[in-house]
Parts: structure tokens; sequence; C-alpha cells
């Protein structure tokens, strides 16, 4: 009678380094000289019996239920099946009159004896893979839980060993941090993302570009901001890691992914492209080169508006400009009272510290309250995931205010009034790009009614345009109490807006940056 030797291992490094197979044939051979029986053909596993699937076991119940071989001969139970699905496929083939002998056990399978007893040693194993993959599932979730990510690390980082925290990849990370600065501008497709990180030397852990796929993946994972996604049931922890980026470009980074941030290609690169508007039609005025001068025109049918040469509007904005620039001593006065302001800043600062660490400590009651109502079975599972994730992001948030305090207002103040004293000279000596992005900054509304060019100054530039008429329900009285009104309003406006002069590609109240041909196409995008 010929039969098949069966013999297996769980995985590939267990058949390569061990002795498990060796043994497990050397033990089926001598059962079979024993026993008089032949071995007409060996099949050898390196796969797990946890689940089913296994492509050489199944290939060779095939081949049985062919009657290639009268049956076979396996080393013990738990090296055929150690899931019960396979077994009952063993069982039926054994009702079938297929011999089935295990040499560890030395089973009778025919009586019913012997079928009970294999069937409960069967069981045993499928118990043993169930309660080995309840403590593997409490190993992991303790990582998890401490802030240690268990897994192979993300692309930008590094693994450590176990127990300790991925640690930023010094070669690929500054390339992570690209790829989402780049993305946050909306000038990039992910096709054309790819391509520049590849151009830059990014590529993944088998040393290829990395795929549409992949770079969407890196750039919707929240792991680069310091918390740890479950993909299958979307958990989120914190994790100890180091952030390679700041939750405010991950943020935008979604917005974009999302269709949210969008820009156009642009193919002309005249100088006041999709920044004029229609007084009637609210409509942008179109760019167009026609005998050397570069019009701008309004193409609604009837519109008054026709059209308007390139010349008037620079010179109207540049006289917008004017109001900004402060005289000598204006200069001196401010200068004085910012270095006073600036001494007196650090109690502000110890306020808002205060404020930010009670801020901190509420979020954290806060999820300590949600966790026992959802202990408590008080909320769902997904309520609760989706109320958690929000506070995570909170909480990371509130943490990054602490770990990189805002830079101090009496800074951005004398930043600010610097820029706005030398508005005109920046712009009528910048590039044109640079006077693009310059007037987005200064300006938040450019309109065109007939031939006339109407501009409005963004905030806070009005209000240095517009200091004279500050008064704050006093009297006009000169100088002083007209610049002391106004820094009380700027000194506002920067503690309600603390984002708003610089995104994540530079400072943009820079003026020596704005002055050197420094500017980037995206600049403005945050």
């Amino acid at each position: 009678m010929k039969y098949f030797g069966y013999i297996r291992v769980s995985t590939a490094k267990q058949g390569e380094q061990g002795v498990s197979l060796h043994e497990q044939r050397d033990a089926i051979a001598r059962y079979a000289q024993q026993h008089a029986l032949e071995i007409a053909d060996w099949f050898e596993e390196r796969e797990t019996a946890a689940k089913r699937g296994r492509p050489v076991f199944n290939h060779m119940l095939r081949l049985l239920k062919q009657g290639t071989a009268d049956g076979v001969i396996i080393h013990k139970i738990d090296r055929s099946a150690r899931n019960l699905k396979d077994w009952a496929d063993l069982g039926e083939m054994i009702d079938s009159g297929i011999q089935v002998h295990f040499v560890n056990e030395s089973l009778d399978l025919h009586s019913r004896g012997g079928r009970l007893s294999a069937d409960i040693q069967a069981v045993v194993a499928a118990d043993y893979i169930r309660n080995l993959r309840e403590e593997t599932r409490k190993g992991f979730y303790g990582r998890i839980k401490q802030g240690v990510y268990p897994l192979p690390a993300p692309l930008g980082y590094l693994d450590m060993g176990k127990g300790k925290a991925k640690d930023p990849d010094p070669i690929r990370a500054p390339l992570i941090k690209k790829a989402f600065a780049l993305y946050a501008t909306a000038q990039y497709n992910l096709e054309r993302l790819r391509h520049e990180l590849a151009a830059l030397g990014l590529r993944n852990r088998r040393g290829t570009p990395l795929s549409i796929n992949g770079l969407s993946v890196i750039l919707n994972n929240p792991f680069y901001i310091g918390l740890i996604r479950l993909k299958r049931t979307g958990e989120m922890f914190p994790g100890m890691h180091a952030p390679l980026v700041t939750k405010a470009l991950f943020d935008r980074v979604q917005q974009v992914l999302d269709g949210k941030v969008s820009t156009r290609t642009q193919r002309h690169d005249f100088l006041f492209r999709r920044l004029l508007q229609c007084r009637h039609c609210a409509y942008s005025l179109i760019g167009e080169r026609q005998k050397g001068h570069i019009y701008y025109r309004c193409h609604t049918k009837n519109c008054p508006t026709s059209a308007i040469r390139q010349e008037p509007v620079e010179l109207r904005i540049a006289e917008s400009f004017r109001p900004l620039q402060f005289d000598a001593r204006e200069r001196a006065y401010l200068e004085q009272r910012i270095a006073k302001f600036t001494a007196e800043w650090s109690l502000d600062r110890q306020d808002q510290t205060a404020a930010l660490s009670m801020r901190l400590g509420q979020l954290q009651d806060r999820l300590a309250r949600l966790t026992d109502a959802y202990i408590d079975r008080v909320i769902e599972k997904d309520i609760f995931e989706a109320r958690k994730t929000a506070l995570l992001m909170e909480r990371k948030q509130v943490e990054e205010q602490l770990a990189t305090p805002a830079e101090p207002i009496p800074a951005r103040l004398s930043r600010f009034l610097e820029l706005a004293g030398d508005a005109n000279l920046l712009y009528k000596s910048g590039l044109a790009e640079e006077k693009r992005d310059f007037i987005k900054i200064v300006t938040s509304n450019r309109a065109v009614s007939v031939k006339n060019v109407e501009i409005t100054l963004a905030a806070p530039f009005d209000q240095v345009a517009n200091r004279n008429k500050i008064t704050y329900g006093t009297p006009y009285r000169g100088t002083p109490r007209t610049l002391d009104a106004l820094l009380k309003k700027l000194a506002m406006w920067c503690k309600a807006n603390p984002d708003a002069s610089t995104n994540e590609d530079g400072d943009l109240w820079d003026k020596d940056r704005l002055g050197r041909g420094d500017l980037k196409k995206g600049d403005l995008a945050a």
C-alpha cells in the first residue's frame, strides 16, 4: 500500500533554521518501515495550520481523493490541522475509506474510541491557537497603549528593537517632510509628486520609487504627527515616537486630498492673473497680450468693464501702499513702545502656558471619562472611537503649542510694522512672482469697475493705513496717542490670529525674504 508523508512547520524560518522537519520525516519513515507501508511521495509545508488555505495540504487532499495513494502518514494531529474545518475535511476522507495514520498518537481512527480521542485532540489543538491568538492580541494592544508601534516602522522611521519607539530615518525622514510640504501647496497631484520625490531620491524599502498608492498611504497616515491608527479597527492611540510633521500641515494635506483645496494650472505668467475681479459681474478678469501691452478683460457679455491695461492697475496698487509708510517720528515712537511691550510680555506668556496646561488637563480628563463611559457601555464603540480620535487630535495640537510656543506678539508686531512701513518700496523692487504674492499678503480685494481700480487692504494692514482714524472714543491728540491705539488693535489681531504670518513654507512677514527673490509658488497656500 502506497502512502503520502506530510510534514509541516508554521513558518519559513522554522523550516530553514530548525530541525523539526527532519525529525518529522525520520519518525514517519520509521513508522512506515515498522508497519510495512511504502512512502510514495513527500509533502513538505512551511505554513501555519491555524487558518485554511494551505496550498500543499490542499493539493495532497485532492490527490488522495483522486486515488493516487491509499492514505497519508502525519507525525501528529496538530501537524495536520489546527482549525476544525481542516480537521472536518480529514474526517470526511477517513469516512470514505482513505487511511490516515498519526505516528505520535497511534490511534485507530476507524473505531469509535480512537476517533473520539482524535477529535478531542484536534479540538485541543484549535483551542491552543485561539488562546495563543488572544495572548498575542493582549501583548499587541499592551504595546500600542504604551505608545510603542509593534509592527514594522512606516517609511521615514527606523525600527529600534522590541519595546522601543521608532526613530526618524536620517535619510528618508526629511524627504517625507518634503512630501507633505509639497502636497500641501495644492500644486501637485499624486503622480507629479511621486516623480518629484523620486528625483529627490526617496525610495521604498525595496529600493524602488514609491507607487501612487504607497504615497497616498503615507499622506493619510497620522503616524507622522505622533498618533498610531490601527487600519483594521480605526482605533487611534498616542505614540511615543517623534512626529515628522505638525498637525496643521497634516490637516492641510487632508483638505487637499479631500478636494477641498485645489489650484488651476497656470498657462500665462501675467502679473495680475486671477487677482483682479470685475465689480459688476464678480468674475475674474483674464489677461491678454495685445499690441505689446497686457490687458485684463471681463468676458461677460454687455459688462461695462471691458478691459484695462496693466500699467494703471500697477500704479493704483502702488498708491494704495503709500499710507502704510511711517515717518521718522512714528518709527522712533513705535520702536520705543515695542521695546517696553517686549519686557512686559513674559507675564502674558506665563498666563498662556498656564491656560494651555489647563486645557491639556481638561482633555485628559475628557478622555478618561469617555473611556469610563465606553467600559460602562453607555456609548457604542463607533461613537467612542470617533470622539476619542477627535480628542487625541486636539490634545496633539495643544501639546505642539506647549512644546513650540508661538512667536511672541511683540516680535510679530515688530516684523509686521517693518514690513508695512516698507511695503511700497518692497513692491516696486520685487520680482513678478514676489509682487503677486506680496499683493496677496497685503490686499484682500482688487475690484475693477469700468476703468477704475478699487483696492482693499487686508487686515491688519488696513488698520495701519487708517491709523489716524483710530480714536477709541477719544479725540485725536497727536501721534503718540494714535500709535498707542494702533498697537492695541494690532496686538489684539495678532493674538486672535496666531498663525496668520507663517505657514509651512516660511515666514510671510519676512521682508528680507520678500525682497530678495526667495518666494516660491504656494507660499501663501496655507
